[in-house]
């Protein structure tokens, strides 16, 4: 389906029984809704219904230019207002790399909208922010987003020989589409502290996913996310699996969610 919200059109993949309890799906970089196809009939056979989002710069009708534009408030934002065009009041959300920083924010931001968080790769933006000054491990892990904020040339290098190093990047998992791979740098081009600015810690029940083969988030990092939730906590750590959870895991990551979510038993 596609929803237009705030001057854009997004893409929205549904799926599930009509009556189920919602599950709005966010996905990273640099892959687009369909990173969650390894865990969508799992959630739909216990009842629940999902909404994966193409997020801003991924749905061709949701490329505004400038990187200013693809702030975190502007992609928060985006999140609530798919969830107010889709008539839900509140919802469990899930999400992955950068779709795991805009479900803090909602979940740290519009508490009411979130029914539970389940994290997955990336901790609470504060617990990152606080390892990329204090854990070596973490700054070395983090470099490479300076190259990805510079401009033009990261398109160039990436798309080249047909997106390999993209490919490469990604576990060998699908990618997102090479004409929007502008508008998913922009999200790291815009990023800035002043992303952190009001925020608190997550009241509402959390999952955090996090795997010991992670080449991004150190364990430092994703051990220090829990003093930035004070609601029910868990921390699930996936042992041999890199950064790409729902892809390389599926069926664990699938467990995890419902274990946070307790839908009502499959049909």
């Amino acid at each position: 389906m596609r929803i237009d919200v705030r001057g854009l059109t997004f893409d929205v993949r549904a799926g599930g029984p009509a009556d189920g309890d919602p599950v709005l799906l966010l996905h990273g970089f640099p892959q687009d809704s369909r990173e969650w196809d390894g865990i969508t009939g799992g959630l739909h056979d216990a009842g629940l219904r999902t909404f994966a989002l193409d997020q801003r710069g991924y749905s061709p009708g949701a490329r505004p230019a400038g990187s200013a534009a693809y702030r975190m408030a502007e992609t928060v934002a985006d999140a609530v207002a798919v969830l107010d065009a889709l008539g839900l009041p509140d919802a469990h959300v899930v999400g992955h790399d950068w779709g795991a920083v805009v479900a803090w924010h909602v979940a740290a931001r519009h508490p009411d909208r979130v029914r539970t968080l389940t994290a997955v790769s990336v901790p609470h933006p504060l617990a990152y922010a606080t390892s990329v000054k204090k854990d070596p491990a973490q700054a070395v892990r983090s470099a490479y987003m300076l190259f990805f904020r510079t401009p033009w040339l990261p398109e160039k290098v990436l798309s080249a020989r047909g997106g390999a190093l993209l490919r490469r990047i990604a576990g060998g998992n699908p990618t997102l589409p090479p004409d929007s791979l502008t508008g998913a740098l922009n999200w790291y081009r815009s990023a800035s502290g002043h992303d952190l600015k009001g925020i608190g810690p997550v009241t509402v029940p959390t999952t955090y996913v996090w795997s010991d083969r992670d080449v991004a988030i150190s364990g430092h990092a994703a051990r220090r996310c829990a003093a930035h939730v004070t609601g029910d906590y868990r921390f699930v750590t996936l042992e041999g699996v890199s950064h790409w959870i729902p892809d390389e895991a599926p069926d664990r990551l699938l467990d995890a969610v419902l274990a946070r979510v307790s839908p009502r038993r499959p049909r």
